[in-house]
């Protein structure tokens, strides 16, 4: 069993979704992360960077100790070892595919999550952030438009690169781009959001998800945070 340590946000999506994918069991354990419960010591036991998701394979293919992960591109690789799909064998494939994965942990996510911050959340409209930040995600959705020119997917074979990139398109919106201006991209992100599991991993949570533009305290809590003793 897999104990999933989540919230409905696009890092949130990545796992649930690759769970459904794979057809693992898995048991969610929700992290509000707007009432700081990412800060309890529990959930820092396995978590130690306070962010969400997380994971505790509670039946380790080596038959010991339950094994905790946290990171989504990590937990990625975990699952995609101990079941074998989405995630290649072979040296070429594997590179390729992780290429891409990281791509999207050290580019695409963190570009996207500042987006989002400087046009929705940020107390002052700061124009260079905002212009920053919705710049650098349409010249990212523009290296993905001209990869996806001659492929259906990012690396190969559908796999958990494609996983991670994907909820980081589905608020294309917010960050101030339109899926037209990218037609690869936009057919590529139409047939995963097709999938079976992919439409029962995002539906995961759902009625959790609450906008929190107006909600200080928790905006308090997730922008304001410093190292803690």
């Amino acid at each position: 069993m897999i104990e999933l340590y989540y919230w409905p946000t696009p890092n949130g999506w990545k796992i649930s979704i690759m769970l459904e994918e794979c057809g693992l069991p898995y048991e969610v354990k929700t992290v509000n992360i707007g009432k700081g419960e990412q800060f309890e010591p529990a959930f820092l036991a396995i978590s130690p960077n306070n962010r969400m998701p997380a994971i505790v394979d509670t039946a380790p293919a080596d038959g010991g100790a339950p094994i905790s992960v946290f990171e989504s591109g990590a937990i990625l690789q975990y699952l995609g070892r101990k079941t074998g799909q989405f995630y290649p064998q072979d040296e070429r494939g594997r590179t390729e595919t992780e290429q891409w994965l990281f791509w999207q942990m050290g580019g695409l996510g963190p570009m996207a999550g500042q987006a989002h911050h400087f046009r929705q959340y940020a107390p002052e409209k700061i124009e260079y952030g905002i212009n920053r930040y919705t710049n650098e995600v349409n010249r990212l959705y523009g290296v993905m438009n001209k990869r996806l020119a001659d492929r259906p997917f990012l690396a190969g074979d559908y796999s958990i690169a494609d996983m991670a990139a994907w909820p980081w398109v589905v608020p294309y919106k917010n960050q101030g781009q339109d899926l037209n201006d990218f037609p690869n991209l936009k057919r590529w992100f139409e047939t995963i959001e097709a999938r079976p599991a992919v439409q029962k991993g995002f539906a995961v949570g759902k009625e959790l998800r609450k906008p929190i533009t107006d909600n200080e305290e928790a905006k308090k809590i997730l922008f304001g945070q410093k190292a803690r003793p």
